[in-house]
C-alpha cells in the first residue's frame, strides 16, 4: 500500500465502494478507472491496482443481482442482467431495437474480417448490401471507415469501433465468439439488446 492510500485509511473499502457505484451509478457513458481518478477519486490518491481492486469487489457485489457492474472497452457502467432481457422488453422503455438480419450479417462479417469493403461482405453474403444498412451502422457509431483500399475506385474500408466493444460488452476483439460457433455470435447480437434503446430499425 502506497503512502498516498494509507493516509486515506479513515476511507474503507466499504465507503470507497459505495462512491465508485453511484458515481458509474449517475454517469451517462462507461467510466474509465484513469476518468474516475481524476474525478470522484481525485482527493484520494489511490493507484490504479486499488481502483480495478474495488471495482472487481464491486461487480461480485451485484453478480447474482439483477443489475451487473460490466467492464467494457472504455470502461465500467452497470447494466441488467442478461437473464431479465425478456421480460423487460414487456416495459415500455426496454423496448429492444429491431434488426433485419442482413444488418446483422453485415456487422458480423465487419467485426470479424476487418478492415473489409462493402465489394467484399456481399462477396461473402452473395447478395447486395444496402447503403442503409452500413449508414445504420455507422450511425450507431459501430462501425466508421479506417482508410480505402488501394484498387480501382479506391472503395472504403469498414472497421469495428469502441462503441461497438462497449454495447456489446467487450474489452476488446479478443473477445469475439469463434465465427464458428453460431450459437455464441447469437448470444452475442443479444447480448445487448433492450437496455434503455427505445427505437427500431429495420432494413
Amino acid at each position: 500500500m502506497s503512502k498516498a492510500e494509507q493516509s486515506n485509511k479513515q476511507y474503507s473499502d466499504n465507503q470507497l465502494k459505495c462512491l465508485l457505484e453511484a458515481a458509474i451509478f449517475s454517469a451517462s457513458a462507461p467510466q474509465s478507472i484513469t476518468l474516475l481518478q481524476e474525478t470522484v477519486l481525485a482527493e484520494y490518491q489511490l493507484s490504479n491496482a486499488k481502483v480495478r481492486e474495488l471495482l472487481d469487489a464491486l461487480q461480485s457485489d451485484y453478480a447474482e443481482r439483477g443489475v451487473q457492474l460490466q467492464s467494457s472497452a472504455s470502461g465500467y457502467r452497470f447494466v441488467t442482467a442478461l437473464e431479465w432481457a425478456e421480460p423487460l422488453q414487456k416495459v415500455g422503455q426496454h423496448h429492444a431495437p429491431k434488426y433485419s438480419r442482413a444488418l446483422l450479417e453485415t456487422l458480423v462479417l465487419i467485426a470479424y474480417q476487418q478492415p473489409i469493403t462493402r465489394g467484399e461482405i456481399e462477396k461473402v453474403r452473395g447478395v447486395s448490401v444496402s447503403s442503409k444498412s452500413i449508414q445504420t451502422l455507422m450511425e450507431r457509431g459501430w462501425v466508421r471507415v479506417v482508410g480505402h483500399k488501394q484498387v480501382p475506385g479506391r472503395p472504403a474500408l469498414l472497421a469495428t469501433t469502441k462503441t461497438f466493444l462497449d454495447y456489446f460488452g467487450l474489452n476488446s476483439l479478443s473477445e469475439l465468439p469463434q465465427l464458428s460457433d453460431q450459437a455464441a455470435v447469437q448470444a452475442l447480437l443479444s447480448t445487448r439488446e433492450g437496455h434503455n434503446e427505445p427505437e427500431s430499425v429495420n432494413e
